[in-house]
Parts: structure tokens; sequence; C-alpha cells
């Protein structure tokens, strides 16, 4: 940092009066430290399909260098990847605080270690943050995709000003992060808030994390598609195609169009999310509710059976007074601007970590 640059050269002159060999006084350091390049903080959002690095100036959300590349490639880890992208962003000259990344998967964020990130190979009990400071001699940090998400969107984004708020991304997944009292809320060992992974019907299908029924089984991109496929397999009639695989943006398209399978299909999923959050009200008495992901792009298709829902679950009125329900700001940015906000805790607080 230019303050510990600034008070080594302190340091080595007794007295303070003059720099070695009797040159420039100590004022003059002082100016010199001061003009010394701009610093910079790296954010990486790390994906199943892709990694992007943003190269952030200090006191910027704009990135000046922005890379992305495939996670996998023939021959190459993830990980050897992953380094080399933070490599070549790398500033030259210019002095780099901190490195924050949003990583997929579960992991603890006190330790930097990733337990399994079940789409990226060989990040399994991988301790990514000692790898990347033992490399980059840079203080880093590392912290879950949805949790970071839910810290972009209220230091940056729609969440800006309140206290306490839940963030949810509905998607191919369902992910979320807590804000508590200004705090991102972690837990134990950094696996809170898996909002998505809730038994809705313990009988329901089969989730991608091996459990039945939770509310990403029944009401996440891939299970609006299944629903609707399964309903025009019973026979059901649609515009969209028998016998042929569906997505939740074809699904989507044919609601907007129409469609009234696909209409059901959007106001079960926003119904069941809905009734979810009804119970996280309870639970954490948020001020706003942000909601982001692909599938809230059905905008009121999904929003009004999910707010109609809200209300007629929610145990009193009282929880409802005063919250804001708001769709995300930050869109795909937000994993990558959360990296950002926690690189930038830590390189000002490094107890923080």
């Amino acid at each position: 940092m230019i303050i510990a640059a600034f008070r080594r050269v302190v340091n080595q002159m007794p007295g303070g009066s003059s720099l070695p060999g009797g040159g420039e006084s100590i004022h003059y350091d002082r100016a010199l430290c001061y003009t010394l390049p701009v610093s910079y903080h790296i954010a990486i959002d790390l994906g199943g399909t892709q990694m992007r690095a943003g190269l952030f100036p200090a006191g910027s959300t704009h990135p000046e260098r922005l890379e992305r590349i495939p996670t996998h490639s023939p021959g190459e880890m993830p990980l050897t990847r992953l380094l080399d992208l933070i490599a070549a962003i790398m500033p030259g000259e210019a002095q780099v605080q901190a490195i924050g990344v949003a990583s997929a998967g579960q992991l603890d964020p006190f330790t930097g270690t990733i337990f399994n990130a079940l789409n990226v190979q060989g990040f399994t009990n991988l301790p990514l943050r000692q790898i990347i400071e033992d490399r980059f001699r840079i203080p880093a940090v590392i912290g879950n995709d949805a949790n970071l998400a839910a810290l972009g969107e209220w230091k940056y984004g729609a969440g800006q000003g309140f206290h306490n708020l839940i963030y949810m991304t509905i998607s191919t997944g369902i992910g979320a992060g807590v804000i508590m009292d200004d705090h991102l809320l972690l837990g134990q060992r950094g696996l809170a808030t898996e909002l998505g992974h809730v038994t809705v019907d313990p009988n329901g299908p089969i989730c991608p994390c091996g459990q039945y029924g939770h509310l990403e089984a029944m009401a996440a991109g891939p299970a609006i598609s299944r629903w609707t496929a399964a309903q025009i397999e019973a026979g059901e009639t649609s515009s969209l195609p028998a016998g042929q695989p569906l997505t939740a943006k074809a699904v989507a398209e044919a609601a907007l169009a129409g469609d009234a399978l696909a209409i059901r299909a959007l106001e079960r999923a926003g119904r069941l999310i809905g009734h979810a959050l009804a119970d996280y009200l309870h639970i954490f008495n948020p001020a706003a509710i942000v909601l982001g992901g692909g599938v809230t792009r059905s905008g009121k298709l999904i929003l009004d059976p999910l707010r109609q829902a809200l209300h007629e679950f929610t145990l009193s009125k009282d929880y409802l007074e005063g919250l804001s329900l708001l769709t995300a700001a930050l869109g795909d940015e937000a994993g990558l601007t959360g990296a950002l906000a926690l690189a930038r805790q830590i390189a000002s607080e490094p107890a923080a970590r």
C-alpha cells in the first residue's frame, strides 16, 4: 500500500529530517508516493460454464478490463485456467489490493476452501484462497456466488439503502443470500441461506442435490419446462411441441403469446416461490426481497402469482408492512460485483477474512 511504503521510508530516516544520501526532504517522498499508479481490486465470477475476471480501479464499479473464458478446455484443468486468467488481467506495475472470487458450489468463506463445486472439475476440497495467495502474494477472499450476488445487489444494486433483505435468483437453480443488520448472513461454516434447498414436497421430484421435493426441483427453470412437458405428454393442449425437449425460455415465450398451459406453468412456479418466501419472511423479517435470474424476466406472469401467494401465506400483515418486492438491478453482473465488494472489504478490514 502507498501508506505502508511511506512509513517504510520514514522508518529508514532517523529523526525524519531527510532522505538517505542527503537528498530531498520527506515532503518530496510523500508527494512521490501519492503519484504512484492507482490501486486496483480484481473480482472473479467462477461458474460451471465460464469464468470472468474484472480489473476495477479503486472507487469504481466499472472494470478497466474484463476478461471472459470457458471454465473447461480439453487438456487443461479449470484451476490452471483460473490462475492464468488472474495473471493475464494483472495491471503491471500498479498495485492490486485484493482478489475476490465468487464461486459456484459449497464452500467455507472463512478458510477459503471449496468443498464441492459439482460443475467445475477438480474443485473438491480445494484450498482456493491459499492457492491464489501463494501464487500472487495478494490477499484473496472466496464466497459463494449467490451470497456474493446478494452482497453486490445490496452494496451497488437494487438493495441499496436496506439494512435487512433477502436476495433470490431463479434460473437453472435457485440460489439466495440474506443481509441481516447490514451483514451478509453466513452461518458457522459459511453454508447458510440455501433457500432453494428447502423441502416443498417430500414426495416431489428429485433435486440436482440428490434430495427430493426441494424448491429448486419444483420451481427453477428446468422444473418449469419439465412440468410443462409432462402435462403435454398427459394430453394437455399447448402450442409447445410434444415429444421434444423444452426450455423455461420457450415456456415463457409461449406464455407471453397467450398459451394457457404455459401461463399455468409460470403461475404454479410463482405460487411455489411465493409460498416459500412467506416462510422466509417469518424467519428473517426483511425490509426488501430482491429477485433476479432468468425466470424473473417473465415479469407479471410469474411475479403476480408470487406476490399473491406471499400475501396469502404470510403469518400476519405486519410482515408485509413496508416490504419492498424488487427485481435485481445488476443482472449477470451481480456475482462479479459482489466479489468486488468483498475484495474491497478485506482490503480495508483484513480481519474481515
